[in-house]
């Protein structure tokens, strides 16, 4: 099986062609959208204290913003300058002075007044800060102090009642690694990170269906497919700079097409800045949209296999890849027959779509050679999420779409380095290079020389409920650590989030800014430590895109607004293992970047490689052009699985509708704008079908509830080409409808979608006295969990 190396960036094709334009009217003037270049100069002027060194950071850093993997202003795609709005928004965490005395030291309550968006913009966490049970303030404490707090604490309790949690803000490979290798070494197993709560549903559903779970394509093989289909994916708002990608791939004939209950604009119309054609006169990325319903996805694909099978009735070979399906393929039989059970009622009810729309769609991929499957959070954050992702695998088998050329599966990644978190072992379930089984955990122990703890950790959301378990139980959380993160803004229920951050013992904070979780009381304390960003680590860092390139970030000197105190982020997890266990912490010692990066090699055999990434620019890819190359999978057998999926029943009653929640102009939690520049919505306007609308006699921009035995949330009515009976509110203000402890099964992604009541807000009102005064009943029957 021979790995294909990538080839590296090529040329753009530069000929205009005016048949996907969006209008000659030069700039899109007169239309809602982002204003690209407008905001670039007020970027500038807020850098201008530091521009010095916000260049540098453009041009020799790899990008913190989305998984991409820009490399100074280049990558690995397309030749040519990239920029975006994303990255340049990101850019002032890395730029900003520290945070004023006065505010820092200033009474909680009125620390509390401010919004995680207004804490961001006040600076960076300038020394490390201490705030005691019933304490009014921060004070201002030593390293040396904080660090004994935090390890004497862990040295009294039981490594099961402390947990670990990374984000994903700019985390380098080197800090993943550390701390994975440092809680095992203090016996902790609960570690977890950002990709939980986005992407880790794909990892399980990939690897049970071709055996590796990461994106088996790379970014040039959307250049000239015949098919590039986005499934539950705004990639042109989560990472701007695919759009160019995209434009390329219109160019050379590739049909691109939308699965989504929301014909999101973005996905529509762009106007890509760096591209002067697209910049002038905008480009028209979707070919077509389907609008599922929310959860109908995998209804929709059984509909276009159910059509693939009726065409294999009439002529052998006219839909599925027989001689891929025979080679490469197992359980072809039972997944037909499961398929051709299925009535056509069925799946047009739970998809929404109807018979002739779905139809088309498998004719247009049964005629397509080849094809790219590419999705995001639309997908991944159900309760049915890995069942989602196999199936988009089956119809990438049964088609043979994988391990070539213009051909295979993606999942979509939002964030720089969160693809390396996993494989970096920063996971309950995984150790560096493999899972968390006993040939893997044998092969590690000898690597890192310390046993590690054989029980199994908690995915993050539990750890949060074990917060509030009995005193005496041996899994209660009394002490988080935390590099970054705000779960009051990323995890459903915040009010019981809330609760549960204060009831632990001591938490601690780990990171560039405040944020309104840091804020949350402690029983005895709130430690706050200062971090160094990925540009000021000592010795450079890497960082894995979604293609998994894998870039080498440099140090980047000269910052004015230098934090003297703030510390690599790898450093200070080697300090707490030399404070926690001083006789042995010689195991976790490392004085360089690059001696973390040799173990790595090693530890993860798929990383050989990381080794010599010591220079800005320096890149590999781990696994070559293509995964599962010539369509043999790391599986026992070298096949691909095709998995037997249900349509999940959503438990929708008459009259409900089904909410899930969208990103506006922001990146994760971080808010940049009140406003989406896409479609003119609010954070408060709920984004809802006319025609579903009318019915309830609800009018635009009118004040409205939703609400069901979880929360409740008042918006106004926003009209959107969505599909009906489907909602959006946005993340994270919608999620106090959302109940904690639903997990989907093999992942652990928490859900984020429910079914909710809908009604004008003074008619809600004027019976709230009389008829909501229930509590809420836990497992209500209205709320079946969809």
């Amino acid at each position: 099986m021979g790995e294909t190396k990538h080839q590296g960036p090529i040329k753009a094709t530069k000929t205009p062609q005016p048949k996907h334009w969006v209008s000659p009217i030069p700039f899109g003037l007169g239309k809602v959208k982002p204003q690209h270049f407008r905001d670039t100069m007020k970027i500038a002027l807020d850098n201008k204290d530091n521009f010095g060194y916000a260049t540098r950071i453009l041009t020799q850093g790899v990008c913190d913003g989305c998984a991409l993997g820009v490399s100074g202003l280049f990558d690995q795609t397309l030749k040519g300058p990239h920029i975006c709005t994303t990255r340049l928004n990101v850019l002032r965490l890395n730029t900003m002075p520290a945070l004023k005395e006065e505010i820092v030291h200033a009474d909680i309550d009125e620390l509390r007044k401010y919004s995680s968006t207004e804490l961001r913009k006040l600076g960076r966490i300038p020394y490390p800060l201490i705030r005691r049970k019933g304490e009014r303030k921060f004070s201002r404490i030593s390293w040396d102090e904080a660090m004994d707090v935090i390890a004497n604490k862990m040295k009294k309790l039981d490594p099961k009642q402390y947990a670990f949690y990374l984000t994903s803000r700019g985390i380098t490979n080197e800090s993943y690694y550390v701390a994975a290798k440092v809680a095992r070494f203090l016996g902790a197993n609960h570690i977890d990170n950002a990709s939980r709560i986005c992407h880790s549903p794909s990892k399980t559903a990939l690897k049970r269906s071709i055996g590796v779970g990461a994106s088996t394509a790379n970014y040039q093989d959307w250049f000239g497919t015949d098919v590039l289909m986005f499934w539950g994916s705004v990639a042109s708002n989560s990472s701007p700079v695919s759009t160019k990608y995209m434009l390329e791939a219109k160019k050379r004939g590739t049909k691109i097409i939308v699965v989504n209950p929301y014909s999101e604009p973005a996905m529509d119309k762009y106007w890509i800045p760096s591209n002067m054609e697209s910049a002038l006169f905008g480009t028209k990325i979707a070919d077509d949209f389907y609008q599922v319903n929310i959860g109908g996805d995998i209804a929709f694909m059984h509909g276009i296999m159910k059509h693939w099978f009726d065409m294999e009735e009439k002529q052998r070979g006219s839909a599925i890849n027989h001689e891929f399906v025979e080679e490469h393929v197992n359980g072809y039989e039972e997944l037909k027959a499961s398929v051709q059970e299925l009535s056509w009622d069925e799946i047009i009810e739970s998809s929404g779509v109807t018979k002739e729309r779905i139809i088309e769609l498998a004719e247009l991929l049964a005629r397509s050679k080849n094809a790219v499957f590419a999705w995001a959070l639309g997908l991944t954050m159900h309760s049915f999420a890995t069942d989602n992702i196999s199936q988009v695998a089956n119809l990438a088998l049964l088609r043979g779409y994988l391990g070539r050329k213009n051909s295979g599966l993606m999942p979509f990644r939002g964030h720089s380095s969160v693809q390396g978190s996993g494989e970096m072992g920063a996971d309950p379930f995984v150790l560096p290079g493999g899972g968390f089984d006993a040939e893997n955990l044998k092969r590690v122990e000898e690597i890192w020389g310390f046993d590690i703890p054989k029980w199994q950790g908690d995915i993050v959301g539990v750890t949060l409920e074990n917060i509030v378990l009995p005193e005496d139980h041996e899994r209660k959380i009394k002490l988080y650590y935390l590099s970054g993160g705000n779960f009051l803004e990323t995890m459903p229920d915040p009010d019981f989030v809330e609760k549960a951050l204060s009831e632990l013992d001591i938490r601690v904070h780990q990171d560039i800014i405040l944020n309104t979780s840091t804020l949350v009381d402690a029983k005895e304390a709130v430690i706050v430590l200062p971090a160094k960003t990925r540009y000021e680590q000592e010795g450079g860092g890497t960082s894995t895109s979604t293609e998994r390139m894998v870039y080498f970030s440099p140090e980047i000197k000269g910052n004015k607004n230098e934090i003297k105190e703030a510390r690599s982020e790898w450093k200070i997890y080697i300090d707490l293992a030399k404070r926690v266990k001083p006789e042995t912490a010689h195991l976790v010692e490392f004085k360089t970047g690059q001696e973390i990066r040799d173990e790595i090699a090693i530890a993860n055999r798929d990383y050989d490689g990381i080794q010599h990434l010591k220079n800005q620019g320096d890149v590999f890819q781990w696994g070559g052009a293509w995964l599962c190359e010539d369509g043999i999978c790391p599986t026992p057998d070298g096949k691909g699985q095709l998995i037997v999926v249900d349509i999940p029943d959503l438990g929708k009653k008459e009259g409900q509708f089904v909410v899930t929640s969208r990103r506006g102009k922001q990146f994760n939690s971080m808010v940049y704008k009140e406003t989406d520049p896409f479609n003119g919505a609010g954070r408060y306007d709920v984004l809802m079908n006319a025609e579903d609308a009318r019915r309830l006699s609800i009018a635009e921009g009118e004040g409205i509830v939703v609400y069901n035995g979880f929360g409740v949330f008042q918006g106004r009515a926003k009209f959107v080409n969505i599909a009906s009976g489907n909602l959006e509110v946005h993340f994270p203000e919608g999620n106090f409808l959302l109940p904690r402890g639903r997990y989907e099964k093999f992942a652990g992604i928490p859900d984020y979608n429910i079914t909710v009541t809908v009604e004008k807000a003074d008619r809600f009102n004027a019976r709230k006295d009389v008829q909501y005064l229930e509590k809420q009943i836990e497992d209500l029957e209205v709320n079946a969990p969809i």
